[in-house]
């Protein structure tokens, strides 16, 4: 395979809690008229699988290339069924629907799926009273939920936290949520599409019968789990020098981190995982043995897993929202814990540290190595 910084097209989405907000915030060019409440930057979600848009290996989709290639694409070792991360820019212009994502117990048992949905959202932008609803105030009767979804009384139920540019929330599959209006946001997750909604209407506001709207509320109800409390999260940040690398939330499934890049900035070789960007600043060049790309505001790329080291040169302040499936230990705790971050406040980017076993990247197996153990 031919290295180098795979550009892609993008897959749009038209729900209706969407605007413009992709188009006057975050200035992506050249999208369609009218609503666009998602833009799919990168993606292998069977028929929705993006396509190579530079270099040698344009016109392939992604999906073709993680099957052909998947040690020097996804990282060594790596098999699977599809690309395991999926991201986008998301336009909650008015509320989301309150819904969940089955785990992966659930996608693999009962939708006979090969994994769920958890998710992360960074905030890009939001007005001052933007908030969110995610997880339950407390344990209640499966009646109890019922009749309040039932009322559309969701802050009965459901808590609500302010949220501001820069926050990241972590939501794991099997949890309610919601968030909006108002809100701009990246969202990266795991390769699934799998959901249940609890609203008397569909994505595409179309009020649903009674009968249709009960049987989801109990469809969610068989799904919803309450064994964590997503809150938003102004991360974890490490200086180096001008530029700032901040961790928004970390997950056996993925990362999300942020970097602020007011001078080079180097990208260490790791064949065992890839790394995507997003770019929410100024144009960056990406530097790699062979050549180099520009990265525009509002694109997104892969860094293939045998890239190599990569040079990424900001021209101006460029802004990037990176995202990878991590060796915890290696990836997320070390750095962490030698930047001086105790393990309560690395827990809260979403890890469970005193129960971490480490994985390698992309989910193949090594030998145990408890965190707890590592310090």
């Amino acid at each position: 395979m031919d290295c180098y910084p795979l550009k892609l097209s993008y897959h749009i989405r038209h729900y209706h809690f969407g605007e413009r907000l992709i188009e006057s915030k975050l200035h992506k060019p050249n999208l369609p008229a009218g609503i666009i409440a998602e833009t799919w930057e990168i993606s292998d979600h069977k028929d929705t699988s993006a396509r190579i848009l530079n270099g040698s290996l344009a016109g392939h989709s992604l999906h073709e290339l993680s099957q052909r290639y998947p040690d020097e694409l996804v990282g060594k070792g790596w098999r699977g069924p599809h690309f395991p991360l999926l991201a986008k820019f998301l336009d909650a212009s008015h509320m989301l629907p309150v819904h969940l994502h089955a785990d992966d117990a659930r996608a693999k048992s009962y939708y006979q799926e090969p994994n769920g949905k958890s998710e992360a959202w960074h905030i890009i932008w939001a007005a001052e009273d933007a908030s969110i609803l995610a997880g339950l105030k407390s344990h209640y009767s499966r009646e109890a939920l019922f009749e309040a979804f039932k009322d559309e009384a969701y802050d009965r139920v459901m808590p609500r936290y302010p949220i501001q540019a820069g926050d990241t929330v972590y939501v794991p599959g099997g949890i309610i949520h919601s968030f909006g209006p108002d809100t701009l946001i990246f969202e990266i997750q795991q390769t699934s599409d799998l959901g249940n909604t609890v609203m008397p209407t569909d994505l595409y506001s179309q009020v649903l019968d009674e009968k249709t709207w009960d049987a989801n509320i109990n469809a969610t109800l068989d799904e919803l789990k309450n064994d964590y409390q997503p809150r938003p999260h102004a991360g974890l940040a490490i200086q180096l020098g001008d530029n700032e690398r901040r961790f928004g939330c970390a997950s056996r499934h993925f990362v999300l981190e942020r970097l602020k890049l007011r001078s080079l900035y180097l990208e260490a070789s790791h064949p065992e995982r890839f790394v995507t960007l997003s770019n929410v600043g100024d144009p960056l060049i990406i530097r790699y043995q062979g050549g180099e790309e520009i990265l525009a505001r509002a694109e997104s790329c892969i860094l293939p897993a045998a890239i190599g080291e990569v040079q990424l040169i900001p021209q101006g302040e460029s802004d990037l929202i990176v995202c990878y499936v991590p060796d915890l230990a290696k990836d997320v705790i070390a750095p962490l814990r030698a930047a001086g971050y105790s393990l309560a406040e690395i827990e809260s980017l979403g890890i469970n540290v005193q129960g971490f076993s480490s994985p390698s990247a992309c989910g193949q197996g090594r030998p145990t190595l408890h965190v707890k153990d590592l310090f």
